[in-house]
């Protein structure tokens, strides 16, 4: 009994360990890091106003979002790897928590004012801790699509909507539903982003 509730604890610890490292990953502002060094400012003010690879791009040029791109990957990696790294064996949990964490990080980052991005290369990145086969499947995916289309928008969307149903395949239904609720938290910070975007607009008028 003792031992099953010291196991409880230790479990719960990591999680709430997993959270707050995760959380805090997640909110280092790599885009607006990048853009200032550049002396564009603060991204959330200009493009599509969100601090993020595809906003760089077309603010910055392509060599200069190329960190940002690499930056919002590692932190999912980063988050992905603390929670694997405290997860006991046979908890695939913990990892997932770590990277959700991260998505909420850089959507809400503490270091920026709360004013962040969409989180989905840092959800690629932890994907590719807690789902790296199915990551690995999904990448490829991409990589045909583009080169068909030469079109890396289409291609990612087309990487983004294989990813789970290559990973029921080959991870099952419940891995495959925590990935889902983490490409959610992606789904409801775009929905976020077009209300604010029509309110600015409207706002305009």
């Amino acid at each position: 009994m003792l031992s099953a509730m010291s196991s409880i604890t230790t479990t719960v610890g990591d999680v709430v360990l997993a959270v707050l490292v995760g959380y805090l990953i997640g909110s280092i502002p790599i885009a607006n890091l990048v853009a200032r060094r550049r002396g564009v400012g603060d991204l959330r003010n200009v493009g599509d106003r969100n601090p993020g690879f595809w906003n760089a791009r077309e603010s910055l040029g392509r060599a200069a979002a190329i960190p940002v791109f690499v930056g919002d990957v590692a932190k999912g990696v980063a988050a992905g790897g603390v929670g694997l790294a405290l997860a006991d064996d046979g908890v695939w949990g913990i990892p997932v928590v770590a990277a959700g964490a991260a998505m909420v990080g850089h959507a809400f980052p503490v270091f920026a004012r709360f004013r962040g991005g969409r989180s989905v290369l840092t959800f690629v990145g932890g994907a590719a801790v807690f789902a790296p086969v199915a990551v690995a499947l999904a990448v490829g995916v991409l990589l045909v699509v583009f080169a068909v289309t030469r079109s890396f928008a289409h291609a990612a969307r087309a990487g983004m909507i294989a990813l789970p149903l290559i990973q029921l395949v080959v991870d099952g239904p419940f891995r495959t539903a925590a990935t889902g609720a983490l490409m959610t938290l992606i789904g409801l910070r775009f929905a976020q982003a077009t209300l604010s975007d029509r309110r600015v607009t409207l706002g305009q008028r």
